[in-house]
């Protein structure tokens, strides 16, 4: 299997007008039984800030017009409006296993965990979704054991390394080896984009130590440029993932914020797209 360096956008079809365009991954279509896609800003009926496919209830939209996103997203992907599993992401490393009895729970869309921001499933027509405006998406597929994951890796969940956590997760629930997995790191703000202190520089600093070069470029007056792609590139070969089995987007959110939400580029005015993932 070869490393697949750009998410594809492709048009998914709906009955409400337009073709909705999603970003997705060949090496995870190839494995043959998931269902995936990274939303864009395309496709929705929101409006203003939050034009038009916000998926996000908690940042000011207007609820029936997030509804309505959210069935027409179930339409193009060809999955259940009710088979949605969500979480509060908190930026922490915490990955759950879940099963039928938590979709939309307790309506697509809602947040049937707290302080979580990864899961993990092998039962089908279990939509697995989190939510992103900059931070890092990470898709796992086992096509061994037939089972998933789907994780939210800002800062610092990839100071926590969230990717291997989630591949220990799914090693321990359903027998995963790493080495099996196919994984996708998901569009999300690029080195050139993202500015960050020397509080975080030193925390990347400690957790990859040996590897500054590869994931920190030094602007001075204490800013640093960070790559959040190569950091969990990192992450899930050291857990144990080929790195011909990872595949990393060249998309960033912040650079094509007129067709993905970016926090940094709207400066918090914004919704909320989504990585999604299930099983056939």
């Amino acid at each position: 299997m070869q490393s697949v360096s750009v998410p594809v956008l492709r048009p998914f079809s709906q009955d409400q007008g337009d073709a909705m365009p999603l970003f997705v991954f060949p090496a995870l279509e190839e494995t043959g039984f998931v269902k995936h896609a990274f939303t864009t800003r395309k496709g929705g009926v929101s409006q203003g800030i939050y034009a038009s496919l916000n998926l996000s209830f908690s940042r000011g939209d207007d609820e029936e017009a997030v509804k309505t996103n959210y069935r027409r997203l179930a339409q193009a992907l060809c999955v259940p409006y009710g088979s949605f599993v969500c979480a509060d992401q908190t930026h922490t490393a915490n990955v759950v296993r879940v099963g039928r009895e938590h979709a939309s729970v307790p309506e697509p869309g809602k947040k049937g965990f707290t302080d979580v921001d990864g899961m993990v499933t092998n039962v089908p027509q279990v939509t697995l979704i989190t939510f992103f405006a900059d931070c890092v998406p990470l898709y796992f597929v086992d096509p061994v054991h037939r089972a998933i994951g789907l994780s939210h890796s800002g800062w610092r969940g990839t100071v926590g390394r969230i990717g291997r956590v989630t591949l220990e997760t799914m090693k321990r629930e359903f027998g995963t080896d790493p080495q099996d997995t196919v994984c996708a790191i998901g569009p999300s703000i690029c080195r050139d984009c993202y500015e960050v202190g020397a509080d975080v520089a030193e925390e990347f600093e400690r957790e990859f130590a040996g590897r500054k070069n590869e994931i920190l470029t030094a602007k001075g007056n204490g800013k640093y440029q960070l790559d959040l792609w190569r950091a969990n590139e990192i992450v899930l070969m050291e857990a144990g993932v080929k790195k011909e089995r990872i595949s990393t987007t060249q998309a960033c959110t912040c650079c094509h914020c007129d067709l993905l939400f970016s926090h940094r580029a709207s400066k918090g005015r914004r919704g909320n797209l989504a990585a999604l993932l299930s099983i056939i």
